[in-house]
């Protein structure tokens, strides 16, 4: 007897996948928070900020953009995966900048380069800020204030106010972190507890979803 005669039923089973976006964002919370502690000048230099931005800025987002793909989360999956890639190129920058391949030519290393880097992300980030309007205020402000921190890097980095740029990155880091913990936490309480403890704040519902 076949099995469709004995009414049997295939039923395919998968092992469910956790929300995986309280991790992206807290790594994106510690890595701005200790990036910003340079920038405000309550710490020196960058070397020490490479495993942070190795670890918790690329490894702990694109391991949550990959997990995101899988639990068919677009917003989640790009957004950790393109800001995961971020760090991991700034890392690189900041190795290579102090001699960890080898003495650097002048003549061969443009440190304006990293400013068009800054402008690509922030045109792509504006695309992410129109859609993180639809998701929640708090990560609507984050994105905003990316924005800000994107291009003021880059202006800065083409020698354009530097001063003023160059606080302006600073303070929107800082506040783009505390903004990330807040709504890490939100989010783990959230999963946790099944129900929201922390308001991230409605969509805006500036556009609809069909």
């Amino acid at each position: 007897m076949t099995a469709p005669q004995q009414g049997l039923q295939i039923v395919e089973t998968r092992t469910a996948i956790a929300d995986p976006t309280a991790l992206g964002v807290f790594g994106l919370s510690l890595v701005t928070f200790v990036a910003a502690s340079a920038k405000m000048h309550w710490t020196e230099g960058v070397g020490y900020l490479i495993p942070w931005t190795m670890f918790l800025g690329s490894i702990a987002q694109i391991w949550a953009s990959s997990l995101d793909f899988k639990k068919n989360n677009y917003f989640g999956a790009v957004v950790l995966g393109v800001y995961g890639l971020f760090w991991m190129a700034v890392s690189m920058h900041w190795a290579i900048s102090l001699g960890w391949f080898g003495a650097i030519d002048p003549a061969q290393f443009d440190p304006r380069q990293i400013a068009f880097a800054f402008f690509g992300y922030g045109i792509f980030s504006l695309f992410i800020m129109v859609v993180a309007f639809e998701t929640n205020k708090v990560f609507a402000a984050i994105v905003v204030l990316i924005n800000v921190l994107l291009f003021s890097l880059g202006f800065a980095a083409l020698g354009f106010a530097k001063a003023q740029l160059s606080a302006a990155a600073a303070w929107s880091e800082l506040i783009i972190s505390l903004l990330g913990f807040y709504a890490c936490g939100a989010i783990f309480f959230k999963n946790f507890f099944g129900r929201e403890i922390l308001p991230l704040g409605a969509p805006l519902g500036l556009i609809k979803r069909s």
